[in-house]
């Protein structure tokens, strides 16, 4: 047959990914491509595969090998490029050329056809082999790709690239101050071990159900072994609100297993609830995982945590129950909100 590109969902599971290449090599395939993307109902694995055996014998054996939502389409050699390095060469040619942004959009993801659309109605749409991607808050960037949907991480890949054709984002003096809605500010910080008193102090001030709603249990005191967590940047990055000497919030951005998925979790004390800081807290979080290069960011929280349901929603989120009914999980696509947060 030929060079074929294969997309296959599955969950997330030891052992997958090495039954889907034992599945092809039974059907006589040489695997030269692979990669690993978040989606909305899973984990997507693509090959790039030379294989005599045809689309509908390939998607039977990886549907029994565990796959979900096989597609398989035809492939040249010329996509057996590095990834990485054709990425570096289109941003390249951006840089110099950003006026033909939509042309380098296309090529980067392969898609069809690419072309500016204007207005209100820039967000995403419900098919899903079309690929809003915004520039500016009424211009965006339309996709279209008609053998495969995109997944949360080309939007993603989408957002960042869309950054190399804007102008430089001008760096205030000092550290970032959020101003809330009713004129306060407060300024933020990334957590260190210099707060350890002040996120105690936070705890003390906090309500029971405000700590019920970030813990899933009224916690009276961060144990120190999970504070030290959230400093480590290597697990992620987590940041405090500051005013008038105190610590009034703590937002954390916590790495996963899961390939491009991060958690955000908030603690907001209770006299600052309602005033926007818990919004603009995630919106910080989230730029900081499409600078860290994920496709998605989730939140877990308990259902009758009716204000971080709202705050989720109004910034695009989709929500859903968990195996447990009292507790609800967002997830939030980082390419959606990036060029606009």
């Amino acid at each position: 047959m030929g060079f074929l590109r294969i997309r296959t969902t599955v969950d997330e599971r030891p052992g997958r990914l090495a039954s889907l290449a034992a599945a092809l090599a039974d059907r006589g395939g040489n695997i030269l491509g692979l990669s690993v993307q978040s989606d909305a109902d899973g984990t997507v694995d693509e090959f790039v595969a030379d294989i005599p055996a045809g689309p509908e014998a390939v998607r039977e054996a990886l549907e029994a090998a565990g796959g979900r939502r096989v597609q398989v389409v035809p492939a040249t050699a010329h996509e057996l490029t590095d990834e990485p390095t054709r990425a570096l060469l289109l941003a390249s040619r951006l840089r110099s050329m950003p006026w033909r942004l939509p042309e380098f959009l296309a090529e980067l993801l392969r898609a069809d056809d690419a072309r500016w659309i204007y207005g209100e109605a820039v967000s995403d749409l419900p098919d899903p082999t079309l690929l809003v991607v915004p520039v500016a808050p009424k211009r965006a960037v339309r996709l279209r790709r008609a053998e495969l949907p995109f997944t949360l991480t080309e939007a993603a890949r989408a957002a960042s690239f869309v950054r190399l054709a804007q102008p430089p984002v001008e760096q205030s003096a000092g550290e970032p101050v959020i101003r809330l809605s009713d004129g306060e500010e407060v300024t933020v910080r990334p957590l260190t071990s210099i707060y350890r008193e002040a996120i105690r102090d936070l705890h003390d001030r906090c309500s029971p159900e405000a700590r019920r709603f970030r813990y899933f249990t009224s916690m009276p005191a961060l144990p120190a072994r999970m504070f030290d967590q959230l400093c480590d940047r290597s697990r992620g990055h987590s940041i405090v609100a500051g005013h008038d000497g105190q610590v009034v919030a703590m937002a954390s951005l916590m790495f996963t297993p899961d390939p491009g998925i991060a958690e955000m979790a908030f603690l907001v004390e209770d006299r600052w609830q309602g005033r926007g800081l818990g919004t603009a807290l995630a919106r910080s979080l989230v730029r900081e995982a499409r600078d860290l290069g994920y496709a998605e960011v989730r939140a877990t929280m308990l259902s009758d945590n009716v204000r971080m349901r709202r705050l989720l929603l109004s910034l695009g989120a989709t929500l859903g129950y968990t195996e447990d009914p009292g507790v609800m999980e967002a997830r939030l696509p980082v390419g959606a909100l990036a060029s606009s947060a």
